[in-house]
């Protein structure tokens, strides 16, 4: 069933989604959030409890984002608006400041993040033929040099599932040859 997606959610979710696709992407970020603090709770004993819900917040966001940019959706909403996107791009500073608010790798997430940024804006400036192939190629070199940069498990895992929103999952129009 295809449900009709009030505007404010437009951005997240596209103007139409199935609700299959969106109680996926809501179990993903709720289950997966939910793993990695039970996974690695010392990555918030020594801090808030408002920064331990913030940066809650933050990785849920990544992780549900990371689905729901594969959604037809989701993608022809943005597909369909460069300015859109490229002002999505731009204000995604998630991973720097879960690095911040948990007080963990902050160099390695700024690294991160400058590459996941350039690339994808390369991304999306590229023609439409070529995104998939160059999206996964840097899709891949850049979990390849992830785990190079030393940082904790936790945030690893949280740096891959961005590199995979922003980059590929978002910047590449996947449904680009659909009619």
């Amino acid at each position: 069933m295809i449900i009709k997606i009030p505007s404010i959610f437009h951005e997240v979710f596209g103007k139409r989604q199935s609700v299959i696709q969106l109680i996926g992407i809501l179990l993903f970020g709720i289950i997966l959030t939910t793993l990695l603090f039970i996974y690695d709770p010392s990555i918030y004993y020594d801090i808030s409890l408002w920064r331990t819900i913030v940066a809650f917040l933050f990785i849920f966001d990544i992780f549900s984002g990371c689905i729901a940019n594969f959604t037809k959706s989701t993608s022809e909403y943005y597909a369909n608006n460069k300015k859109k996107q490229l002002i999505f791009i731009s204000i995604h500073f998630h991973l720097i400041l879960v690095a911040i608010l948990l007080g963990t790798s902050i160099w390695s997430a700024i690294l991160v993040w400058i590459y996941t940024i350039i690339c994808s804006f390369i991304i999306i400036f590229l023609k439409k033929d070529n995104q998939i192939f160059v999206g996964g190629f840097l899709l891949c070199t850049g979990i390849a040099g992830i785990p190079i940069l030393g940082m904790e498990s936790f945030m690893m895992i949280v740096s891959m599932l961005f590199l995979i929103k922003v980059l590929y999952s978002f910047s590449v129009n996947h449904y680009q040859n659909e009619d």
